[in-house]
Formats: C-alpha cells, structure tokens, sequence
C-alpha cells in the first residue's frame, strides 16, 4: 500500500512527502495533526477553536483507520500562534470536543509559526492501546 493511502481514503489531506503514522505494536506514532479538511484546506481561518477541534476530528480520524481509538491517546500537545486568549480559546474546543470524557494528559505551548499559513494549531499525540485492550 502506498504512503497515506488508507488516511487519503478515510478523508485526510495529502501530505507533502511524509506518513501520517507509523504503528510499532501496540503504539501509534503520528505526526503533528493540523486544521485542513480533505481537500487541503484551511479550515477555521482567525479561529483557533474551529482549527483545534479540525486538528482532533483529523486525529480521530488517523487513529481510527490504524485500528486504535481515542481512549488511546495517552498524550496531547496542543502547539497555539497567538495570544493568551488564543490558547484559551484553543483549550476550550478540546475540553469541549471530549465532552464528558477527560481530556488525555495534555501540555498547552504558544508557539510563533506553524507550518501551514494561517494556522493557528496543531496538535500531536501519543498513542498507546493498553494491553488490556488488544483485539484478538
């Protein structure tokens, strides 16, 4: 199977020259998820809420085709260009798109720059699925 080809058909973005993820038994290496919908696009220009939860909904989206689940991100970094309010902001929709389950451990970094223009976040994760949870 080609590099992305499984997150392309689950409706992720392409991406320039790299994986997406790599699972190593029972862990899940996934690379920084940003705010662009399926095309490619931008999603949530100015709105550090809109892109943070676009970030996880493509997060939940990744972890899904490999197999794991949301209950198996053990870590987030939640990376915010802007001000405080911005982080603030950023936060809220996390809390917010978990709902009622607690938010996985989780560090909140301002950053400068990100990589695409215009974005405001981006969001890595650690994924683990305990071996209690193993299919099989």
């Amino acid at each position: 199977m080609r590099a992305n080809e499984a997150e392309r058909h689950a409706g992720l973005a392409p991406t320039p020259g790299y994986r997406y993820a790599e699972p190593v038994g029972d862990q899940l290496f996934v690379a920084g998820q940003v705010p662009l919908d399926g095309d490619g696009q931008l999603v949530g220009r100015g709105d550090p809420a809109a892109q943070a939860r676009q970030c996880l909904d493509n997060l939940r989206t990744l972890v899904t085709v490999h197999g794991f689940a949301v209950g198996d991100v053990r870590h987030l970094t939640i990376h915010v260009v802007g001000e405080r309010s911005a982080l603030t902001e950023a936060w809220s929709a996390v809390t917010g798109w978990f709902g009622d389950d607690p938010v996985a451990p989780a560090t909140l970094l301002g950053a400068a720059a990100l990589g695409h223009a215009d974005q405001l976040v981006e969001v890595d994760a650690t994924v683990l699925r305990s071996p209690t949870d193993r299919a099989g």
